[in-house]
């Protein structure tokens, strides 16, 4: 089994937990390998570890069996575009806060190990969305997990974002912004705004926009079949789009789309883990808060 290791700025704190990790590994014959980013943080510190390679070029990822993102959800969010089109099967160990995403607890790495060696796991497919632009963006990685947002650039006045699905006029959004979120992003960025919980499995996207001028506007869910096309004007002549956490500055004279993109994410998911168990213990339902 050949599995790779991805780290971003892993606090001192849990590096034990990578020397723990990468000797289990080791005594289940793993072949392991580290993305650079991971090796240059270890290298800073007297570690332990040997006999591992270096994911230096897109070669390097083939006959890869899983893909180990160390960190919290952003860190995950990282290995999906470093995956990209080779949809090898990511499993996110969360050594960050809330984890909707990297949802193995670092107590339970080893048991995790085991069951990745034994087969008993199952790979759920998260849809991602795809960018369209007039000209290139985002070095080519134009595809994001979560969601495709639109907001103003400075802090002064709202923007008007024109939305069109395939070809026809849906609304013209008077607000701070508007977020195109897949149904793994909808606990995020649009959950905050006001937009629904969507199952993973569910084939939508939902359009949300950020603070409204408009308060009869609200949320509204689309079939991942849809092709979503803007329009964006304001009264500066720059905008910011971002894909994920990744995000840039535009002019209103581009042209903007998003759809499904033709591959997609591969999650890893574990006996143990349940999307109904996770919403229950990060959004605390079911519990008393008035104590």
């Amino acid at each position: 089994m050949k599995v790779a290791l991805h780290g971003l700025s892993l606090k001192a704190e849990f590096l034990p937990v990578v020397w723990g990790l990468f000797t289990k590994l080791q005594s289940l014959a793993v072949e392991i390998y580290l993305t650079p980013s991971l090796e240059q943080q270890l290298l800073q510190v007297n570690h332990p570890m040997t006999k591992y390679g270096i994911l230096h070029h897109p070669e390097d990822y083939r006959g890869l069996d899983f893909f180990l993102s160390i960190g919290g959800d952003g860190t995950l969010l990282d290995s999906v575009c470093l995956v990209g089109n080779k949809e090898i099967p990511i499993l996110g160990l969360n050594t960050g806060r809330l984890g909707f995403l990297a949802t193995v607890a670092t107590d339970k790495i080893e048991d995790a190990m085991e069951q990745l060696a034994m087969g008993n796991f199952q790979i759920e497919s998260r849809t991602l969305l795809s960018l369209s632009s007039s000209k290139p963006l985002f070095h080519g990685v134009n595809f994001a997990l979560n969601e495709f947002t639109i907001h103003k650039k400075d802090t002064s006045s709202m923007i008007t974002v024109h939305t069109y699905i395939d070809g026809k006029y849906l609304n013209s959004y008077w607000a701070d912004g508007l977020i195109v979120a897949t149904p793994t992003g909808s606990t995020g960025y649009s959950l905050s705004c006001g937009g629904p919980l969507i199952t993973p499995g569910a084939k939508n996207f939902v359009i949300t926009p950020v603070s409204p001028h408009n308060l009869n506007v609200r949320p509204i869910i689309v079939s991942d079949e849809s092709e979503i096309s803007f329009e964006i004007e304001g009264r500066t002549d720059k905008f910011m789009i971002s894909l994920d956490s990744r995000s840039t500055s535009i002019s209103s004279a581009l042209k903007l789309s998003v759809k499904k993109e033709a591959f997609s994410a591969k999650l890893v998911k574990l006996p143990s883990y349940h999307f109904f168990d996770t919403l229950r213990q990060k959004l605390y339902w079911g519990l008393d808060m008035r104590n």
